[in-house]
């Protein structure tokens, strides 16, 4: 497989070495806009780049008809105009908040949980996630998707905001650490008790293992997707 890699920072550098250890070939590294002549004719992209430039960057393979493998974060208001423009092109998009296997799966557990908590009002829910000074981003994607989760499965929820829940509003509080790869925690707390659950990444390798499983995954396909399709679907 070739695979063009547009932002070419440090998870960039990570998917570089792990995908040629596993004999896919990196036709190009781009820190630059991607055009036709420095994509180098790629099976697909792995985009991993900034917030400002990642809806252009799509955009442009997208039209080329290259598939997109996307774990950018902090532009998502743009993506049903990149789905649009995917299916339009009859090309792939897959976007990953987070492409670890253990983070998707603990995303299916904290819908399991909300569904099982959603009529125990004594409960406050509250998320907190922790990552690297770095981030540009905050909250984080996963973080979203974690409470966009139980959103979709607690009706006292309509929303989520930083910092602490209020009424229909559900709380993430955002903290900054050094070399911290990313730590996600949920919190059910009443009065006499609390549950949590927690996931905690030791390193970006998770990160960067799943994004190259997503793009053997991809090649061939047309449409929308996510990690649920990758690891889930039959």
């Amino acid at each position: 497989m070739k695979i063009a890699l547009v932002g070419y920072g440090k998870m960039g550098h990570i998917i570089d070495e792990l995908a040629t250890k596993k004999g896919h070939k990196i036709v190009s590294r781009l820190n630059e806009t991607p055009t036709t002549e420095n994509l180098n004719n790629p099976d697909v992209v792995i985009e991993f780049s900034n917030p400002e430039v990642a809806f252009n960057n799509i955009k442009i393979c997208l039209e080329h008809k290259i598939p997109v493998i996307c774990g950018t974060t902090g532009w998502l208001d743009q993506k049903p105009e990149i789905e649009e423009i995917a299916l339009q092109n009859k090309s792939a998009f897959l976007y990953g908040s987070n492409f670890s296997l253990g983070v998707n799966l603990f995303f299916a557990l904290n819908e399991k949980l909300a569904k099982l908590m959603k009529d125990f009002s004594e409960y406050n829910v509250q998320l907190e996630e922790i990552h690297h000074t770095q981030k540009k981003d905050a909250p984080s994607g996963t973080a979203i998707s974690i409470a966009e989760g139980i959103i979709k499965n607690d009706p006292r929820f309509d929303a989520w905001k930083m910092e602490e829940t209020q009424n229909k509003e559900l709380g993430i509080f955002a903290v900054r650490e050094n070399e911290v790869p990313g730590t996600h925690s949920v919190y059910y707390k009443s009065d006499v008790d609390e549950i949590e659950i927690k996931h905690t990444a030791f390193n970006r390798n998770g990160f960067a293992v799943g994004a190259i499983v997503a793009a053997e995954w991809i090649i061939g396909k047309h449409g929308n997707f996510t990690m649920n399709d990758v690891l889930f679907s039959k």
